[in-house]
């Protein structure tokens, strides 16, 4: 990792959860870390952390609604401007709602593209332009993205099937990516990584409108992931050699299922 110190780094949807740890574990080996969410005091007091302050690094928190387009393109004019380049995109945002295909709401559905493809092609193509313009050769994009995007969820989980859907095609993006920055003759690495249940607030979103399901009882029935054992797997993918791309790690509970 000793080639990021000093390097800027961008995490989206930093404010909770596996956002948050990337955030700690980045600034904790050297990086400048511009932390992306709307919740911006959140980060804020990530920021303000005794262990996040001692550093060496830095977390910088910027207000950012990725369902919206224009505050993606400010966050990006603004990093141009502050920090002059940028090394590392994480597209860590992402959500779920309960809307099965047969009954869930469009506005459900529109909101999941917005931020699990939308966000992270526009963040990606941005990313990837200020890292070109600075002439940085050796960038890493990576995408947070599920294993719902290798499999189809339990009969218990019906309504993420559209949800799943965004991530089968994070996964296709992710190998178009490749291909197209192999075309351009880039060294800039893109990799995926595809996590199976965490324990953070994901799932209390999900559940929001289902009074018979808490998302403390699912955790209950298992040791799930924490954000430290995906901030460790994108710490992995940074830390391999300049010539290995790491493609895709996935990742699961040990008593989880499916």
């Amino acid at each position: 990792m000793e080639r990021w110190n000093g390097r800027v780094a961008l995490v989206t949807g930093a404010s909770v959860g596996i956002g948050a740890g990337l955030c700690r574990a980045l600034v904790a080996h050297g990086m400048v870390v511009v932390g992306c969410a709307r919740k911006v005091e959140k980060i804020r007091a990530i920021a303000e952390e005794d262990v996040v302050k001692a550093g060496p690094g830095k977390l910088v928190a910027i207000k950012c609604d990725l369902n919206q387009e224009s505050e993606i393109h400010a966050l990006f004019d603004e990093i141009r401007k502050t920090f002059g380049r940028l090394d590392v995109c994480i597209n860590n945002a992402g959500l779920s709602h309960d809307a099965p295909l047969l009954s869930g709401s469009t506005s459900d559905w529109r909101n999941m593209l917005d931020v699990n493809i939308m966000a992270l092609c526009i963040c990606t193509q941005e990313a990837v332009k200020l890292m070109r313009e600075k002439g940085i050769d050796d960038g890493q994009i990576i995408h947070i993205s599920s294993m719902g995007g290798h499999r189809l969820p339990s009969a218990g989980m019906l309504g993420a099937n559209f949800y799943c859907g965004t991530k089968f095609m994070v996964r296709a993006l992710t190998e178009g990516l490749r291909r197209e920055l192999k075309a351009l003759n880039s060294r800039i690495r893109i990799a995926s990584i595809s996590p199976g249940m965490v324990e953070t607030e994901f799932f209390d979103h999900y559940l929001k409108n289902d009074p018979t399901r808490n998302a403390k009882d699912i955790f209950k029935s298992m040791q799930a992931l924490q954000a430290k054992d995906i901030a460790d797997s994108v710490l992995y993918i940074m830390g391999t050699p300049p010539h290995v791309e790491v493609h895709d790690i996935l990742m699961r509970p040990l008593e989880q299922a499916t």
